[in-house]
């Protein structure tokens, strides 16, 4: 299926996951929305493999009954500042006692994937946000008065903990995309492949490659912003599927030779594939650098422990170097 195929598919598949949300409470766990959505797709083979939380973002505002005044704050604070051609004084007394308070967020997003085609890239990844919506801070009669528009909608010393809640949580789609069709269009970006796209050949390339399949153990966290021409940009980070933090490697610097070599192998059980230590050298920093330089030293002195493959991709990475 060619990059636009995929695109419009992906569009209208996101419609029956809108369906999946509306149906699956969020008191029942994510395995209950994992089911709903394997019931709106069943030709996909989807399952949750990451959840992450902690996050909020800005959400409307309420008046001091609670009722909504507004969805999105951000909008209509702009909409406000250009009644009064951006006198953030005249709007602060235009509202003045009104009680108005501005709501946030806050969330997690559960990851879900199902394999679409025969490349490690080629596999559908399904974001789904888990949203609860609560009372943050009022937006007038407050001290000191905002200085400026980001300051007046989310005030850098305003708390960030979760206020009265508004309503009850509920399930968003954020993005479904078919993750080769999207790094096949980041490589027209730029003359160089960027390095999610080394991440992706060297994973192919090694053994654990060979091993296991990509989406298993990792998803792909996009972010898009706009160049000075116009022109979307697109951001790729791969972020490891598991709970909690990746594990750190016993190994000091200065280890080498069989001690090194069973520091890696339990760091590579651990996370329950070969080569692991390598991926998460790029990414989490759980492996330092120095792990690379001596385990071609110690190649190069005749106690090459991994395979001929995987000691290629090192060697490559040590003369030219890239990470996250």
């Amino acid at each position: 299926m060619t990059a636009t195929a995929w695109s419009e598919r992906c569009k209208t598949l996101a419609q029956s996951v809108v369906e999946a949300c509306a149906l699956a409470p969020v008191a029942a766990g994510p395995g209950a929305l994992s089911k709903e959505v394997l019931k709106h797709l069943p030709e996909f083979s989807f399952r949750q493999v990451l959840c992450r939380g902690g996050w909020y973002r800005l959400g409307g505002v309420v008046d001091s009954s609670g009722k909504k005044v507004a969805d999105n704050l951000e909008q209509w604070a702009e909409a406000a500042l250009d009644e009064r051609d951006g006198d953030m004084v005249a709007v602060l007394d235009d509202h003045a006692g009104s009680g108005l308070k501005a709501t946030r967020l806050h969330g997690r997003t559960h990851y879900l994937v199902a394999p679409a085609g025969s490349g490690a890239a080629d596999f559908l990844q399904l974001e789904i946000e888990d949203l609860q919506e609560s009372l943050a801070h009022p937006l007038f009669d407050r001290d000191p008065v905002p200085a400026s528009l980001d300051e007046f909608v989310d005030p850098r010393q305003a708390d960030q903990a979760h206020g009265q809640p508004i309503g009850l949580p509920f399930y968003a789609v954020r993005r479904l995309t078919h993750v080769g069709d999207i790094l096949a269009r980041m490589r027209t970006q730029a003359l160089e492949p960027q390095p999610i796209h080394r991440f992706v050949a060297d994973w192919e390339q090694s053994s654990a490659g060979h091993a296991t399949d990509l989406p298993n153990h990792w998803v792909i966290a996009l972010r898009e912003h706009l160049d000075r021409f116009q022109q979307t940009i697109t951001r790729a980070n791969p972020v490891p599927a598991i709970n909690g933090e990746a594990p750190k490697m016993s190994a000091r610097e200065g280890t080498s030779g069989l001690a090194l070599n069973e520091a890696l192998t339990a760091f590579d059980r651990h996370l329950g594939y070969p080569f692991a230590w390598y991926f998460h050298m790029l990414t989490t920093k759980a492996v330092p650098h120095w792990v690379a330089r001596t385990v071609a030293e110690d190649a190069a002195a005749g106690f090459a422990y991994l395979p001929e493959r995987d000691l290629k991709i090192v060697k490559n990475w040590l003369h030219k170097p890239y990470g996250f």
